[in-house]
């Protein structure tokens, strides 16, 4: 397995601790649970039961990091995503119903077991934010990936925004201005663009994301001519025009569960899934050209990206200090739970 070193991972950590400003009163730290989990590997029981999960759902590794980047794309990176729909007093319009999500965000029940055998370890002190953040790394790692250093310390907002969350994620249909567009409005360069792109070197798309490109791309009648055309010929038979939209293609034909640079070198054959994701290379005159064929060639190069990239998206208007509260489920704000403004809250 190629990984990115702990040294580099720690420089990346430290130097995004130096730039950052979240809100509340404290910073990101590695060590945060240290002191109030000092015999719990909080990290160790987070991969645990992510491998677990593997051993019957293959998906399952992408699915999770996925969850994690739709979380900090919408109000910072608070677990929002997880909140289910609510009458509360506030009410919760859940992110779950918003249109990038709907039927196609999945891993709660992964979030919600590794919450329980938290919180069985050490109650009330891990956030569902730092769930979804350590999830993501353990299952880039186990999937061949680089590994990290995960920053820890976020609290759980008490809210959800799904009109957020609608208009502010990228779409399998955004054009390479309207990515750029939307990872700069969350502090993400075009660097972050292409290295976080490159998590779509496993997991799975549905045909309703990308058919068009097979058949009638931008309503013009024809196959988007970006798109390679044996690969063309493969996608349409697991998805026919017509067809059950929700059937599911690989992202990475060559090796779809694991982590590694071949989504570039796809994307220089015109085999990229998405609009998306081919927008990256086939943009004329595009400046992601180059970053897409470095990390082709240079896999390690890729990973220290990415690793970079994830550290730098994982602390986007972070919740700290006293702001927000630890979820006991992270489906529900504390009030829902227990009918009560009172709920428990850890304070550090």
């Amino acid at each position: 397995m190629a990984t990115t070193s702990t040294s580099t991972a720690v420089f990346f950590a430290l130097l995004i601790l130096l730039c950052a400003g979240g809100s509340g009163e404290a910073q990101l730290t590695p060590t945060f649970y240290d002191e109030a989990c000092p015999d719990v590997n909080v990290t160790s029981i987070v991969r645990g039961v992510i491998q677990e999960a593997l051993q019957t759902d293959p998906r399952i590794a992408a699915s999770l990091i996925r969850l994690h980047f739709h979380d900090c794309f919408v109000n910072g990176c608070d677990a929002s995503i997880l909140l289910d729909n609510s009458s509360s007093v506030d009410g919760i319009d859940s992110e779950k119903a918003a249109f990038p999500n709907i039927n196609s965000a999945r891993g709660f029940d992964v979030v919600d077991k590794i919450k329980i055998a938290l919180e069985n370890a050490c109650p009330s002190i891990v956030s569902c934010a730092d769930i979804l953040a350590i999830a993501a790394e353990e299952s880039v790692s186990l999937s061949g990936g680089p590994s990290w250093t995960v920053l820890l310390g976020r609290r759980d907002g008490t809210t959800a925004n799904r009109t957020a969350a609608n208009e502010d994620l990228p779409g399998p249909t955004s054009t390479l201005d309207e990515l750029k567009s939307k990872f700069s409005a969350v502090g993400l360069n075009t660097s972050d663009l292409v290295a976080l792109s490159g998590a779509h070197t496993f997991g799975r798309a549905q045909c309703q994301f990308f058919s068009d490109r097979l058949y009638d791309f931008n309503s013009t009648g024809s196959p988007d001519s970006t798109l390679n055309s044996t690969y063309r010929e493969t996608l349409s038979e697991i998805c026919p025009q017509n067809g059950n939209g929700s059937v599911l293609a690989n992202f990475d034909p060559s090796t779809p569960d694991g982590f590694d640079s071949n989504y570039f070198s796809n994307l220089q054959v015109h085999k990229g899934l998405l609009q998306s994701d081919q927008e990256l290379f086939s943009t004329s005159g595009a400046d992601t050209i180059d970053i897409v064929n470095n990390f082709s060639v240079n896999q390690t190069a890729f990973f220290e990206s990415f690793v970079e990239s994830m550290i730098k998206m994982g602390n986007i208007s972070p919740l700290t200090g006293t702001d927000g509260e630890i979820r006991l489920n992270c489906s529900k704000v504390n009030e829902d739970s227990f009918g009560s403004s009172a709920a428990l809250l850890a304070v550090y």
